[in-house]
């Protein structure tokens, strides 16, 4: 397939957070210049939580890859922290733990995607694409972990989720049920018949009814409230 025209490239500008310059240098090699699907530019670094935050506000990064282990604090701190002065950014955690309560602090601290370092170099590019598209990101193997947190009632989501299912259209229901098993908003659309607009809207109204903010909160409830008529 020919590549995009280069014209119409999203440019994401990114901030790399990490304690190491060696790494930061190598996903910047990595990442910085024209690929496929956008145009990635490495607008600011930091080695620390305060370098990441007051980088931030200088470069307004559309996308943050963000390490846990930090010198000054964590990387969940730095989340926080960014998205308060700037809460458009959308906040990876790009890291070597596969933790459980790694993952359920990210969650809480507003991170919208959790990959490992191994991750291929396509599919990170892909992830940043996504993230800038509004969309959240886990790791292979981390969405049920994610989903057995929340079925222990540590994502913070509250309430019970029957009633707010119970709102649900049945086309949302069919949306609600694939994004807990794992789909992006373009695998949703192809099934459904649905463009990447609509399956947005359907989103925005899921949250709504059922009263949370992100993607592995909305899927908890389905999972955990185990509807029998699913309308699949």
């Amino acid at each position: 397939m020919a590549p995009a025209d280069t014209n119409t490239l999203p440019r994401i500008r990114l901030l790399l957070v990490d304690d190491s310059a060696l790494v930061r240098r190598g996903v910047r090699a990595l990442l910085e210049g024209r690929h496929r699907q956008a145009e990635l530019i490495v607008a600011g670094e930091a080695g620390t939580v305060a370098e990441a935050i007051a980088v931030s506000r200088t470069c307004k990064p559309d996308v943050v890859l963000l390490d846990i282990r930090l010198p000054d604090g964590d990387g969940f701190e730095a989340c926080r922290g960014i998205l308060k002065d700037h809460p458009t950014a959308r906040i990876l955690m790009l890291t070597s733990f596969a933790n459980d309560d790694f993952v359920h602090q990210a969650i809480v601290a507003g991170a919208h995607g959790y990959l490992m370092k191994e991750v291929e170099p396509e599919r990170l590019v892909e992830a940043i694409v996504s993230l800038h598209q509004g969309e959240s990101i886990l790791g292979t193997g981390l969405v049920e972990r994610v989903l057995d947190l929340v079925r222990a009632g540590r994502t913070g989501a509250k309430g019970d989720p029957g009633s707010g299912l119970a709102l649900l259209s049945a086309q949302e229901r069919r949306v609600l049920a694939l994004v807990a098993e794992g789909r992006t908003n373009k695998e949703i659309g192809v099934q459904l018949g649905l463009s990447d607009n609509t399956v947005k809207n359907y989103l925005v109204n899921v949250f709504d009814k059922l009263k949370v903010k992100r993607r592995s909160q909305a899927a908890a409830l389905w999972v955990q409230a185990s509807p029998k008529d699913k309308d699949r």
